[in-house]
């Protein structure tokens, strides 16, 4: 079952039309192929293509989690992820575009 996702996702990847229209990568640029990989089970290579990943999945999986069960100081911790998670993205945009 999980063959035949990764599979299709592997067959539908969209191209970037940022990079493909202005020749630069956008600051999600990575993110399907670090998704696909984190999938297979290769965490260090899911990092590697976009190390914001992971930090988005949780902010999204606490996100759903607090709106149902209104935790005490949840818009708090959502605001600090959600920094961090901005934080990572801006410094791997910038480190892609020096290399």
């Amino acid at each position: 079952m999980a063959g035949k996702l990764i599979e299709w996702l592997e067959s539908h990847m969209t191209s970037c039309t940022f990079k493909k229209y202005l020749g630069v990568e956008c600051p999600g640029c990575g993110m399907q192929r670090s998704f696909i990989e984190l999938l297979k089970g290769n965490l260090y290579e899911s990092f590697v293509l976009y190390p914001a990943l992971i930090p988005t999945i949780f902010l999204m999986s606490y996100l759903v989690l607090h709106l149902i069960f209104k935790f005490k100081n949840g818009a708090n911790i959502l605001k600090i992820t959600f920094i961090i998670n901005v934080s990572i993205m801006v410094l791997n945009y910038i480190y892609k575009l020096l290399t």
